[in-house]
């Protein structure tokens, strides 16, 4: 499934213009890469307010229609009002089908409860990462990687070159192997517990 969403061409720069676009309810926002320039854009706040909250918005290769015309484009960066519910800016790349993209997605964590740490321990499953920067060309680009916990066992840990990734996908680890997940042992259970005093 492609997700679509609308842009127009921003002729006034600046950050009073960019005041006055927030103000009529759109978001300032650029897009660059490939062979043609960098081109200020802007969306509609409340469209993009909502395809933000889906996962696959910030993981996928995206269908934006630029007045419109459709060109293939990745999320590579959103500006969030410190506490209000506001999209400030919005940073877009051109993709290229022959060309290797570099994009982080998120990890989706299955089996926890079958885990031997969990179900026989009675561990608490940490997950010390939550998403994975990969490399592939756009048509390759997997919405989420699957963690399967089920053979993981208190105080074992799983590691990126652990994850089983989709054909021509590649993790960016830069030279290192971070964990992702691990199973850390309950202290202080049981009878023990029973034992301490209520607060």
């Amino acid at each position: 499934m492609t997700i679509q969403f609308n842009a127009k061409s921003r002729v006034q720069q600046g950050s009073s213009a960019s005041r006055r676009l927030r103000r009529a309810g759109s978001v300032p926002a650029i897009v660059f890469g490939g062979s043609a320039a960098p081109q200020q854009i802007e969306v509609d706040h409340n469209e993009i307010y909502h395809a933000l909250r889906n996962e696959a918005f910030h993981s996928s290769v995206l269908s934006l229609l630029l007045d419109g015309a459709a060109q293939a484009v990745i999320l590579k960066d959103a500006q969030w009002h410190p506490y209000k519910q506001q999209v400030l800016h919005l940073d877009f790349q051109r993709v290229d089908a022959t060309h290797k993209i570099h994009v982080k997605v998120p990890l989706h964590f299955v089996n926890a409860e079958i885990a031997p740490g969990v179900k026989l321990d009675g561990g608490i499953v940490s997950h010390v990462q939550t998403e994975v920067e990969l490399e592939c060309l756009p048509g390759d680009l997997p919405e989420f990687i699957l963690v399967d916990l089920k053979d993981l066992a208190t105080g074992h840990s799983l590691h990126v070159s652990n994850l089983v990734l989709p054909a021509g996908v590649k993790a960016l680890t830069h030279g290192e192997d971070p964990v992702v997940a691990t199973i850390l042992a309950v202290r202080g259970g049981g009878d023990e517990a029973a034992e301490t005093p209520a607060a």
